[in-house]
């Protein structure tokens, strides 16, 4: 059988897997699906699992040698391998489970290229890790390009909060100088980390440990930081020497006005 992945550089491996998952995703979706708890209220369905299975078969197919963790299955592949794939094949499942079509799927190669596809948009962000891109149907790619100028903050306020009290993400959005100068949401998925890297964000916050080798967050942090944006973690140190949270920000001024604010609460 001819490999139809051979010559594929990274970045259209990432692409390939990120399609092949958003694929299942968009098939199965609106139908009633099995749940797999994983307790502590956080579940996968039969779409997480087959999704993964479909991008799993892709990286196999392109990169044998290569090692992959992914959300469901966890690691596969050599222990010793020098490269390792990071699949989370929807992020998202609640949105997703009780119809809401805000979700996405992650594909990326710590330290190096990343995708991340939006199922229902048709929409596929990618990086070959240092400049990044979206793919539409019919379209040419275009260049991602940051811009503060929707002054909309994506906020993730999902639990744990392992900074809590010195940070808690709900506390920032009832502070006077936010609400004065931007507007929160809160997506619940990490496409919102590729709507700043779009210009369709000024910024995105959340907490947690360990983001940038996350299956969650490796691919939209890799795209972001392509893009250009300014990626740090809650504390202003960069992503890579810090083990608190995330905070991606169009430009300079959009994360120093957040960071003032954090702070402040600190």
């Amino acid at each position: 059988m001819i490999n139809s992945y051979a010559g594929f550089d990274d970045a259209a491996v990432a692409i390939a897997g990120a399609r092949a998952g958003a694929d299942v995703i968009r098939d199965l979706y609106g139908q009633r699906l099995a749940r797999i708890d994983k307790g502590a209220g956080d579940f996968a369905t039969t779409a997480d699992v087959e999704a993964e299975a479909r991008i799993l078969n892709v990286i196999r197919a392109a990169r044998p040698d290569d090692a992959v963790l992914g959300e469901e299955g966890g690691r596969r592949g050599a222990v010793d391998a020098a490269r390792q794939w990071l699949v989370d094949p929807l992020c998202g499942t609640l949105n997703y489970a009780v119809g809401n079509l805000l979700v996405a799927v992650n594909v990326a190669l710590l330290g190096g290229a990343a995708a991340v596809a939006d199922p229902f948009s048709g929409e596929i962000f990618f990086t070959d890790g240092e400049t990044a891109w979206v793919r539409r149907d019919g379209a040419d790619d275009t260049p991602l390009r940051p811009s503060p100028a929707s002054r909309l903050v994506d906020v993730n306020l999902d639990p744990p909060f392992p900074s809590a009290p010195g940070f808690r993400a709900v506390d920032l959005l009832g502070r006077p100088e936010f609400v004065e100068r931007f507007r929160p949401r809160v997506v619940s998925t990490t496409l919102a980390l590729t709507w700043v890297a779009a210009g369709k964000r000024a910024a995105y916050v959340t907490d947690g440990g360990g983001l940038s080798r996350s299956v969650h967050f490796a691919a939209g942090i890799a795209l972001c930081r392509a893009a250009g944006c300014v990626v740090t973690g809650i504390d202003g140190a960069p992503i890579h020497e810090t083990d608190r949270g995330l905070v991606v920000a169009a430009d300079d001024e959009t994360h120093g006005l957040l960071m003032s604010m954090m702070r402040s609460r600190s």
